[in-house]
């Protein structure tokens, strides 16, 4: 009886021990985009720094603009597990972006530096274009009609 205490006591420790090794004392993280770079963008100077610069400090672009090929943004997105109230649901930690702006001879003159607080008070346009090559021509909306009435009978 003596010895089964014994060794329910250490199977209890063994257990504890082993959940307690799967445990991480670090936060899960996803990155996406470039890594620090809040920091990789001090180090570019305006007026000084030039498109070779920021592709040796920071890397190629994640994107240029539409308008202007002289505009670069680059990206930058951590997420993390959330607390037990959160489930356990990704949360964003940091959401950065970098808009640089380039003369006509590569050299930088404008930076921008978006956090998730700058980023979450722009305003956007409730405004909707409508598109023209996507409209249905009369032809298309009466043949649709048509199917529609043939299926509904069924």
């Amino acid at each position: 009886m003596h010895f089964k205490i014994k060794l329910s006591k250490f199977v209890y420790i063994l257990g504890f021990f082993i959940f307690f090794t799967g445990c991480q004392l670090q936060e899960p993280y996803q990155n996406h985009g470039i890594l620090f770079l809040e920091n990789r963008s001090a180090k570019l100077k305006i007026d000084i720094s030039n498109k070779n610069d920021v592709i040796k400090n920071i890397g190629h672009p994640h994107s240029k603009s539409i308008s202007d090929e002289n505009e670069w943004i680059f990206i930058e997105r951590t997420l993390t597990k959330g607390e037990f109230h959160k489930l356990g649901r990704n949360i964003i930690k940091e959401s950065n972006i970098l808009v640089l702006k380039f003369n006509k001879y590569g050299i930088l003159k404008e930076k921008l530096f978006l956090t998730k607080d700058d980023i979450n008070k722009l305003a956007f346009s409730d405004k909707e274009t409508s598109n023209e090559l996507s409209q249905k021509s009369f032809v298309q909306k009466f043949l649709t009609s048509l199917r529609d009435k043939m299926y509904k009978k069924k």
